[in-house]
């Protein structure tokens, strides 16, 4: 037996509660965790991982919110920040969330600018819910007056410049702060910020009959019209695949579903590039090749009880102001058995019912191409969503990058080195501050 093992421990022991050795320090606060508690409006201040080669310290806030702000003395919700630390007086990129916080990573315009950055989660997502969901209030006014009031709060701390960004529909949030509040932030860089101008914008149907090649075309038709053909060899396989996956299909059938990822499927494949033309299968392959060249695509389950659930306050966004599109079947309508008319409104909160109004982006297109400064539109040329990009009139000193034979993943890195050059000059022209070229 080893005595000194067994009596090391009694003696640290009683010299710690005779006082001869110190307690551990807790942990102290730090300036900047008192500075966030003292802000207005602040209920919760927590310390996060983050990138310790870009930031000092992090922390997940909770911020108290009007559910109206027209009505600021109503009903409040809580809605989740995160902030990471740089210092207090370079830029703070602050990223305009469309849907919930994902995870705390470094946005690529966060290195390019070398500051601090904020993410901001959408209300109606995450964490960011009232007690009482009232879903007339989730506009995309009162978005653009929840990022107006975290970011007034930040600015008593932060004394440097202040730069919006987002993607996707985050991009869109993005443009819709800065309509509402055009003086909040020094410069707005959207990345494939679709601005539609109605709820079924027919300038989709018209890129995806133009984008590509008339061959590239013509093979993501005839996969299409195979499949629908093949819907009864398939079908099963999909099923298959649902109980696999645990999935479930209580809004529409899974034999809709099957057609309506079909449908989804061209969008699909230019949006995101999930699959090169060249390796669609032929007509008439197998159906383990036919079937497996649909599920990695994707599709259906984009309309399963799961792909669902994270989506319905999109949707309702969608049907209510921001506008999305359909699917133009005219060359497969011959082929559909089961999901002949589709109307995707069954995506929406069950038993809500809301007019489409175009007043909100009719409002917002004609501020970005008549009144937007500093704004940088980023979009790649075959995405979808690029469709409905910005057109800009030369009326405005915002520029639009496009990233030739890019998808909706496309970042600055990507860019041909004039366009990056073009950014990073634009971007210390209007913060003056030197940027980091990457």
């Amino acid at each position: 037996m080893n005595l000194r093992r067994n009596i090391l421990p009694i003696i640290v022991l009683f010299f710690f509660f005779v006082g001869i050795l110190p307690a551990q320090e807790t942990k102290q606060e730090s300036e900047l965790a008192k500075k966030l508690k003292a802000l207005p409006g602040i209920t919760e201040v927590k310390e996060i991982r983050f990138d310790q080669k870009a930031f000092t310290e992090a922390y997940e806030v909770m911020i108290e919110q009007p559910v109206d702000h027209k009505n600021p003395n109503g009903e409040k919700f809580q809605q989740r920040f995160v902030l990471s630390h740089n210092d207090l007086t370079s830029p703070v990129m602050v990223e305009t969330e469309g849907y919930a916080f994902r995870a705390n990573f470094t946005m690529e315009l966060t290195r390019i600018l070398g500051g601090s950055q904020v993410i901001v989660e959408h209300r109606y997502f995450g964490r960011s819910w009232p007690k009482e969901i009232n879903w007339k209030y989730c506009t995309i006014e009162n978005s653009a007056n929840d990022l107006h009031r975290i970011v007034t709060a930040l600015k008593q701390i932060y004394k440097g410049k202040f730069v919006s960004s987002g993607t996707s529909k985050g991009g869109q949030t993005t443009c819709y702060y800065k309509t509402f509040f055009p003086n909040d932030v020094d410069a707005s860089v959207p990345y494939v910020a679709p601005i539609n101008v109605s709820l079924e914008d027919p300038r989709i149907y018209i890129h995806l009959d133009t984008v590509g090649t008339a061959a590239d075309r013509k093979k993501i038709l005839d996969f299409q019209i195979d499949m629908l053909k093949r819907s009864d060899e398939m079908i099963p396989l999909l099923k298959e695949e649902i109980a696999k996956k645990k999935m479930t299909f209580s809004r529409i059938s899974i034999e809709e579903a099957y057609e309506l990822g079909l449908m989804e499927y061209e969008f699909t494949i230019w949006q995101y590039g999930a699959a090169k033309p060249a390796d669609i299968p032929a007509p008439g392959s197998s159906k383990d090749i036919m079937f497996n060249h649909y599920k990695k695509v994707g599709g259906f389950d984009f309309f399963s009880d799961e792909g669902i659930k994270g989506t319905e306050a999109f949707f309702y966004q969608a049907f209510a102001e921001i506008g999305f599109y359909n699917y133009d079947i005219k060359q497969l309508k011959p082929y559909l058995k089961y999901a002949k008319d589709p109307d995707l409104s069954f995506m929406m909160p069950p038993g809500v019912k809301v007019d489409y109004n175009p007043a909100t982006l009719q409002k917002v297109y004609h501020f970005l191409q008549h009144e937007a400064e500093n704004m940088i539109f980023v979009y790649g040329q075959y995405d979808t969503w690029s469709a409905t990009g910005i057109e800009l009139t030369g009326r405005t000193n915002s520029i639009k990058v496009v990233g030739k034979e890019a998808f909706h993943g496309v970042r600055i890195k990507q860019l041909a080195p004039e366009q990056k050059e073009l950014i990073y000059n634009k971007l210390e022209e209007w913060l003056g501050v030197k940027v980091n070229r990457i």
